[in-house]
């Protein structure tokens, strides 16, 4: 089964210096329909105007990536981690028992656009956690890359999660398969161009749940970048 969710029917927040779209409830956008998939529980794709962000605030018992799109992003923490994020960073804070942090956008002339990602952790009240890495295009070119998982595999950032996030930048005639173990689930971000998963087509922002699925097969790209989620 895949249940897609179109980039224009996902909630929309407009705070002026912060444009969100939100694939799951998240703040003042509620939908019952739409209140996670599995471990996943929050896709936030935000675009932050220059110079603005989000001021110090809290977290726990959440994983939360931050996978840069385009310009830079300032983060800093309670943990005393501190950098500018750029496209190809991902981080994730493992919030556990609880951590403040930042956001900001330090540029006076362009926009931040980031997408930001919750998952539920395996296990409550762990250590809090700061990690980051950078990769680069050649590692998520024509190929599904690990850039977090429960086993760190391939380098990729450790989470506290039995969960995979690939990433992928595929053009036309670079396809991609993913099995799906039994029991398991996945979820298909498309950040940007168009692709055709399991024969169903997906464009930018679109979304698909995915379980009963034995494979992920995505093919007929049009210049994209993807995330995909293998999921509990």
């Amino acid at each position: 089964m895949i249940d897609v969710r179109r980039s224009a029917t996902r909630g929309y927040a407009d705070h002026g210096w912060l444009k969100s779209f939100h694939t799951f409830s998240f703040a003042g956008y509620r939908d019952p329909r739409y209140d996670g998939f599995g471990a996943l529980r929050v896709i936030n794709e935000d675009r932050v105007a220059p110079g603005a962000g989000f001021g110090t605030h809290g977290h726990r018992d959440m994983e939360i990536l931050s996978y840069v799109v385009g310009g830079a992003l300032e983060h800093k923490d309670s943990m005393g981690s501190g950098s500018v994020l750029r496209p190809g960073d991902v981080q994730v804070m493992s919030a556990g028992t609880g951590v403040t942090h930042s956001e900001f956008n330090g540029s006076k002339t362009a926009p931040v656009h980031f997408l930001q990602i919750w998952i539920i952790p395996q296990k409550a009240g762990t250590q809090p956690a700061y990690r980051e890495r950078h990769f680069d295009v050649q590692s998520r070119t024509a190929k599904l890359r690990a850039i977090a998982s429960h086993d760190g595999r391939d380098e990729s950032l450790l989470i506290c999660q039995d969960a995979v996030v690939y990433a992928a930048l595929l053009d036309r005639g670079q396809d991609v398969s993913l099995p799906v173990a039994v029991g398991r689930r996945a979820y298909v971000q498309v950040v940007s161009g168009s692709v055709e998963l399991n024969g169903t087509p997906l464009g930018a922002g679109d979304g698909a749940a995915i379980s009963g699925e034995s494979t992920v097969h995505l093919r007929r790209p049009v210049a994209s970048e993807l995330l995909v989620f293998d999921l509990p």
